[in-house]
């Protein structure tokens, strides 16, 4: 069999020529995916939109997911070969019924870019009782991508990125209370949570699913300015953690290491189409490229810490899956 990245054992760059300013025009530049499919959830705004451009500009038909098909349509407008399909990644039914839709036109699906995320948010749960953040940002990409896991085998050659963040150093997974039912609710704790759950889950798709030549990756787009990621966020959070001074102004340190939103989108299209990645799965990026394992205790500025690449943990947290959702893959 060939190596995993269990324990982060492929965590090292490849050389990919990028860098961390490096936009997703330039990754892109010169690539023809004429012929396949990708689906983006969440590609009518921020770095999802980008990657939906680029995909499209490259020849890719994109299918976009959006709760709010109104606001998909107009940020879309006269982008070509792109369709909008409306799904709620805190409605389950509405997973089933597009995966239900796409499995019955037989179409292979080649690239799966679950980019959909939510941050900063109170407490609120989905309709089986998950915590909102668990339940967008890392459970219902977990339901979506095996409900559409015959059409990735299809594509005889398909990726799935995952988009995680610097913010799985938040947090180790609870696998005791999950859902916050019996300890306090702490917004950044569930953030933190839910992307060590991504990173989880991509560590082992890949593990499982390579044999069917699809692939996954974790990314971590940076820190973005000009996102929607923080709508539902209090001045003071932001204070909290350094990030604004007294008067609510970004602090020009802060400031100096946002991304731009095409920077931002250009790991993720980095991961669905760079050669370099052939043979390498299950890994962690950032900055355009294979990631470093963060060895510290405490948040780092970069790096992606081991816990979120553990073995015993990722099978775990595909097992509870299972019984959270239902769900299972068709291995």
């Amino acid at each position: 069999m060939r190596q995993s990245n269990y324990q982060g054992a492929l965590q090292q760059p490849v050389g990919s020529g990028f860098n961390a300013k490096s936009t997703a025009a330039e990754v892109m530049q010169g690539l023809n995916l004429s012929g396949k499919t990708a689906i983006v959830t969440g590609g009518h705004t921020g770095i999802g939109l980008e990657t939906t451009k680029r995909l499209a500009e490259a020849g890719a038909s994109v299918v976009v997911l959006a709760r709010d098909i109104e606001k998909a349509r107009q940020n879309l407008a006269g982008i070509k070969d792109v369709t909008i399909a409306e799904m709620d990644f805190m409605v389950p039914d509405s997973i089933d019924a597009f995966a239900d839709q796409f499995i019955a036109s037989a179409k292979p699906l080649h690239l799966l870019i679950n980019n959909a995320g939510i941050m900063w948010v109170p407490l609120r749960r989905d309709a089986r009782g998950i915590e909102s953040q668990l339940a967008t940002n890392y459970l219902g990409h977990y339901h979506l991508t095996a409900r559409l896991f015959p059409a990735l085998k299809k594509a005889n050659g398909a990726r799935v990125i995952n988009l995680s963040s610097l913010g799985h150093q938040f947090g180790d997974f609870n696998f005791e209370d999950p859902n916050f039912l019996h300890h306090a609710y702490e917004t950044l704790q569930a953030y933190g949570q839910s992307k060590t759950a991504t990173n989880l889950f991509s560590l082992e798709l890949d593990q499982l699913a390579k044999e069917f030549k699809v692939r996954a990756y974790a990314v971590h787009p940076g820190s973005i300015g000009g996102t929607e990621l923080a709508r539902e966020a209090s001045l003071e959070q932001f204070q909290q953690l350094g990030y604004l001074d007294a008067n609510g102004n970004m602090k020009p340190e802060v400031a100096a290491q946002l991304k731009t939103i095409p920077q931002g989108a250009a790991t993720t299209v980095w991961c669905a189409t760079s050669a370099l990645l052939d043979e390498i799965g299950g890994v962690y990026c950032e900055d355009v490229e294979v990631a470093k394992l963060a060895t510290g205790d405490s948040v780092e500025a970069s790096g992606v810490k081991a816990y979120s690449l553990d073995e015993h943990r990722a099978k775990k947290l595909w097992r509870l899956s299972e019984e959270l959702t239902g769900v299972y893959f068709e291995f």
